[in-house]
């Protein structure tokens, strides 16, 4: 992947609703300007979800997402239902598409009721206006009439659009990009943390689980960042980095680390520079920093038999001494001294049943968008269940926490008003790495 890419964890995510056969593919095609979903009128043609990225300007780049009609039936309808609700966790904008023919009832007001409870932006897709009239009166009209019916008010647009025709296509495009600039206001990686001509020193390791050829995906995304706020990004290994540093004529604004090689990198970092990890700030960027700052006093009461979840957002080939399947829970139980049942969980969809576990340790979530991640965060916390991120624990494990989160007030009076014991301090020979 090159740094001009955007990943779909960095895009906003469009995804259109609606009822069987009331136009979602064809209103998909026709954003896109190509045949993307297979369009049919056999209802139930789309059963997966369909991801389409796409550059929406002036928002920038996009996913389009289509889905299964949630009117579906039969075993299968309902497998295909679940799917796309699960789509609704990941929805950044949500596009409710109406058939202008069959007008708008029950179903169209309930599934409206759904995703205002999700807390999603919606816009109503009054579709296949062709179909009832070329009088702009008569459009209008209906338009009053279906908004009247779902209640949707001033604060919902609602915009008519022919896919046939491509009637109305570039009105919904400049207003589902007004809609996501409005709503946009992310934080940065750690652009919000420098000043133009600052310079970030980022050390990434090379070893044999480092992929040939090319940085890890976050190491990418912060270099991009520092390059946007006109930054400027050294990057060195961490046998390197004293020397590194001794080569810098000025001091370095922050220095951001792997995380494994946390107790290297804080033994050669001088105590007044800031020093945090990139696993830290994909918690800050994609998640809530404070609430998993919280999780991590939940480690100290830990208990025999306690059960452990440990999460990643996607799948890739293990190694042998893999972050998440063996490090991780290896140093939990030196940690805690406890006799822990550890689970591990990869991929897109969260566990049910987060109940059972007394607690969470989730990965970056760089492969997943802000809106996924606060879902996790906020199904756990419904659960009962404290979480916290990889770079946090490892921080922990290391004896190099709260250092790792000075430069963030709200963590570090997250941290400051917990309860529980400090983080352990680790002998000095102790590595990660091992």
């Amino acid at each position: 992947m090159s740094l001009n890419d955007t990943p779909r964890g960095e895009r906003p995510h469009i995804a259109v609703f609606g009822s069987r056969n009331a136009g979602k593919s064809s209103l998909i095609n026709a954003i896109c300007g190509q045949a993307v979903s297979i369009v049919s009128p056999v209802s139930g043609t789309t059963t997966d979800p369909v991801y389409q990225p796409m550059e929406l300007l002036p928002a920038g780049p996009v996913v389009l997402i289509d889905t299964a009609g949630l009117d579906d039936t039969g075993e299968l309808g309902e497998q295909r239902i679940r799917k796309t609700l699960d789509i609704l966790k990941k929805t950044d904008l949500a596009f409710l598409v109406v058939d202008a023919a069959a007008g708008a009832g029950d179903f169209e007001r309930e599934l409206l009721r759904t995703l205002g409870a999700a807390g999603t932006n919606v816009m109503v897709v009054l579709n296949k206006i062709d179909l009832i009239t070329a009088d702009p009166q008569t459009l209008e009209e209906q338009c009053s009439q279906i908004a009247a019916r779902l209640g949707t008010g001033a604060s919902i647009p609602l915009m008519p659009v022919s896919t046939l025709s491509g009637s109305g296509i570039d009105a919904l495009k400049k207003t589902a990009a007004a809609v996501l600039a409005k709503e946009e206001e992310r934080f940065r990686l750690v652009g919000d943390l420098l000043k133009p001509g600052d310079v970030a020193v980022l050390v990434v390791p090379i070893d044999k689980a480092a992929p040939k050829g090319r940085l890890i995906l976050p190491q990418q995304q912060t270099i991009r960042d520092i390059m946007e706020c006109d930054g400027v990004a050294v990057v060195t290994k961490e046998q390197e980095l004293a020397h590194t540093l001794a080569q810098l004529n000025r001091k370095p604004r922050i220095v951001i680390t792997d995380s494994q090689v946390f107790l290297k990198v804080e033994a050669d970092t001088p105590r007044d520079v800031p020093l945090t990890s990139f696993s830290i700030l994909f918690a800050r960027y994609k998640g809530d920093l404070p609430r998993l700052v919280s999780g991590l006093r939940s480690i100290t009461r830990l208990k025999d038999g306690d059960r452990v979840l440990i999460a990643e957002a996607c799948t890739h080939h293990r190694q042998s001494d893999d972050i998440g399947s063996v490090k991780i829970p290896r140093w939990l139980r030196e940690i805690t001294g406890r006799q822990l049942i550890i689970d591990n969980a990869a991929g897109s969809e969260f566990l049910a049943n987060l109940e059972q576990y007394s607690l969470i340790i989730h990965c970056g979530a760089c492969m997943l968008n802000r809106r996924a991640m606060l879902r996790r965060l906020d199904e756990a916390e419904l659960a009962g269940v404290p979480i916290v991120n990889y770079g946090m624990f490892i921080a922990y494990v290391q004896g190099v926490f709260p250092r790792a989160i000075e430069m963030f007030p709200s963590a570090m009076l997250a941290w400051e008003n917990g309860t529980g014991s400090p983080a352990p301090v680790v002998p000095a020979q102790y590595s990660v790495t091992q």
